[in-house]
This record gives C-alpha cells, sequence and structure tokens, in this order.
C-alpha cells in the first residue's frame, strides 16, 4: 500500500485526505491540534504546525512516504515543496513555491512579464507606506504571505495606515515586510485551474460579491461557464498563460483577478485549490474533472495530461454558487433551517459555524465568515430559485 503524507489537517483538508482513503492509500496527516477535523479521516496523525519544517520532516522521515501534498493552504505551500526536495519526492520546487506564496515576489514576476497589474511597493517601515499611501490616495496594504485575507485593508488616509501597517506586519509569516499596492477598483473574478506536465487549465471561474461593510471579504462566488458581460475565454487564456510561465511543474491553482480599464489584473494566484471547498466540490461540478484525485495522482509521479483526466460530462448551462451568510453581529439564542440543508439536492455542502450561546462578529477577514453553502443547478434560474429558498429557511434569533 502507497503512503501519502498531507500537510495541513484542518476542515478543508478533509476531502482530500477523503479522497487518499477512497484511493486505497494510507494516509498520514500533521496539522497544529491533535483534535484537528481531518485527523479522525487519517490512518496516522502528527501534530506540528504546517510551517515547522523540521518536525515535519521528522514526520516524514518517521512514516517514509511515497508522496507528500497539501491543498487549500497557502502557509502549507512552501513546507510541502522543501519535504519533497528533502526525500527526492515529486514536488514543485521551494523557488516555485515561493513565486506563489510570497506576494512580493509574485507581483515582480508578473510585472516583469508584462501581465496587467496594479502598483505596488515592498514596505519595511511605516514612512515607506505613507509615501506611496500620498502617490496614490488610495491603496491596499496586505502581509507578504497570509492567508484567508487576514491583515488585508483597505486605507485611504494615514490615520487607517497606522493601524493597518503593524496588523499587516503581524500576519506576514517570515520576512518583516508590508506589500502595499495601488487600489484598483472593478468587477473581481476567481479562477481554479490544474496544471498537468507543464500545461495549465482553467477549469472554473466565478464572479465576486463583497459584503458592503468589509469590501475585501467575499460574500458569494457565482459560478458559471459564460458572462455575457465579460470574457471569459480571455480571462482562462491570460491564467493559463501566468501559471505555466510562472514555472508549475504540476498541482491546483487558485487565482483572484479584477477587470479594471479593460484589462483583467492581477490580485493573486495561488499553487493549491481554493478554499471553502472550491476545489473540493465546485471544481468537479463546473468542469467534470477530478481535481484532487488528480493532485494525488500527479504527486505520486502519475505522468497525467490533459485527455488523461477522465472528466465527466457537464452541462453548458451549468452554474454554482458558494455563497456566504451574513448575519448581524450579536449574541445567538437559535439557528434555524439546518435541516433544509441538508434535505435538498442540490446543495452539497453547507456549514454553519456558529450555535445557540455563541456570540456572531462581524467577518471582518475570510477566516470569521459565520458559515457558507454550496449549491448547483443546470440553469441560472434554478440555481437563483435555490438561494431564495436558502434566505427564507436559514436565519438566527438573538438574545434579547
Amino acid at each position: 500500500m502507497k503512503k501519502i503524507m498531507i500537510v495541513a489537517g484542518g476542515q478543508w483538508q478533509i476531502p482530500l485526505v477523503k479522497k487518499a482513503k477512497e484511493m486505497g492509500l494510507y494516509v498520514i496527516c500533521s496539522n497544529l491540534y491533535p483534535d484537528s477535523p481531518a485527523f479522525p479521516y487519517a490512518d496516522a496523525c502528527e501534530v506540528a504546525d504546517v510551517r515547522d519544517r523540521e518536525k515535519n520532516l521528522e514526520f516524514a522521515r518517521k512514516h517514509r512516504p511515497d508522496a507528500i501534498v497539501t491543498d487549500q493552504s497557502d502557509i502549507a505551500v512552501g513546507t510541502v515543496a522543501w519535504l519533497n526536495e528533502q526525500l527526492g519526492l515529486r514536488g514543485i520546487g521551494s523557488a516555485v513555491a515561493e513565486r506563489f506564496t510570497n506576494k512580493y515576489e509574485m507581483r515582480r514576476f508578473g510585472r516583469a512579464h508584462g501581465f496587467p497589474m496594479p502598483d505596488f511597493q515592498l514596505c519595511h517601515e511605516l514612512e515607506e507606506a505613507a509615501a506611496f499611501l500620498d502617490r496614490y490616495g488610495d491603496v491596499i496594504v496586505k502581509p507578504m504571505d497570509s492567508q484567508a485575507s487576514r491583515g488585508v485593508r483597505r486605507v485611504r488616509s494615514h490615520r487607517e495606515l497606522e493601524a493597518a501597517f503593524p496588523a499587516a506586519l503581524g500576519y506576514s509569516n517570515r520576512d518583516q515586510a508590508v506589500l502595499i499596492e495601488q487600489y484598483v477598483s472593478g468587477t473581481e473574478f476567481t479562477v481554479d485551474g490544474i496544471c498537468c506536465e507543464g500545461r495549465h487549465h482553467s477549469l472554473a471561474v466565478s464572479e465576486k460579491r463583497h459584503y458592503e461593510k468589509y469590501p475585501n471579504v467575499a460574500s458569494v462566488l457565482y459560478f458559471s461557464q459564460t458572462n455575457p458581460r465579460f470574457d471569459y475565454d480571455r480571462l482562462k487564456q491570460q491564467n493559463d498563460a501566468l501559471a505555466e510561465r510562472m514555472g508549475l511543474p504540476f498541482g491546483l491553482t487558485h487565482a483572484e483577478y479584477i477587470w479594471h480599464d479593460g484589462e483583467y489584473y492581477l490580485v493573486e494566484i495561488a499553487a493549491r485549490g481554493g478554499g471553502s471547498n472550491i476545489s473540493g466540490k465546485i471544481v468537479p461540478l463546473m468542469s467534470g474533472v477530478d481535481s484532487t484525485g488528480t493532485l494525488l495522482r500527479m504527486a505520486l509521479g502519475e505522468r497525467v495530461g490533459w485527455y488523461d483526466l477522465g472528466k465527466d460530462p457537464v452541462p453548458r448551462t451549468r452554474c454554482c454558487v458558494l455563497e456566504f451568510y451574513d448575519f448581524p453581529a450579536g449574541r445567538v439564542s437559535s439557528v434555524h433551517g439546518l435541516d433544509f440543508l441538508e434535505q435538498s439536492l442540490h446543495i452539497v455542502e453547507h456549514r454553519f459555524l456558529t450555535k445557540p450561546g455563541d456570540w456572531l462578529g462581524e467577518p471582518e477577514d475570510d477566516g470569521v465568515r459565520p458559515g457558507h453553502f454550496i449549491a448547483y443547478a443546470d440553469t441560472q434560474e434554478e440555481l437563483e430559485e435555490i438561494r431564495r429558498q436558502v434566505k427564507r429557511q436559514v436565519y438566527v434569533e438573538y438574545d434579547e
């Protein structure tokens, strides 16, 4: 029996662990907490921070896996690349991993190769960021290598910058520096794809919407095959070219773009599948490609080309939504509608992170949204009706 080590064992790694077990693999999973959500599904569990390379190397040498992977976790990508190099296993390489996880290096590479993006600057001191703010008047401040929008803030004044800069610095995992970018407005998109033998294929595109109070935090990702207002084929071609130019040999990708001044501006691109189970649930629904299973096959050394993916047929009108709940803040007394979510045939996943007695806070970053559901249909009209039903059925009541 072949062994696979999965670095990161949170909620979003459960599909990867389950898929590995379905494929008959022996699964070793490492994560920071002894009660990590993915641990019950694995054969062997080891407790270590995903960023602790030496500790994970110790576990890898102990178990001697045939492959090491992660998914839906930015902070694990570099660790996995390094572990594979140390053990001579198939990986994307540390240099490529750095290009996909260090947001400054990502920006430098993209600009050097002619891909549209906003102006940016690496800042070690508040004074450097203040000078950049004076130049543009409206900027985005973000950590160098965090995830889930933690520490990302839009800034339009020096007072806001004085709060945002140290917050972003605190979320930068390695370099004590902050990336500051010119703010560009426009419609936002996500693109998820897969790279096989150095050739990238964009598989699922969504148009994003955001919480009104927190414009950096997505509330809805609406996936469709086409969009009457935007050229998705052009976006896919640009995304494929970028991933290939960045040197990704194989693996999953998740990218974000903004349509601005007639161009798709890169927000960021990652060498892992989209979080909140985009790679595990939505990509197969929208493309017919088993992205998680293919990742495991490639990591184990199988040379998988585009025609080896075994794509299931998908209707051209298929659409899908990843929608996050938007409830007011307050002390929750009761939660309604969970039975409806369980029984709906077209809701393929739902999570509700709040229970009676909890304080429901505001969604200041991706990691503190109150929950979500994933639904699909073969027409937009059907999907809109499902969304309306969820809004009617799923709600919370509060203590007075």
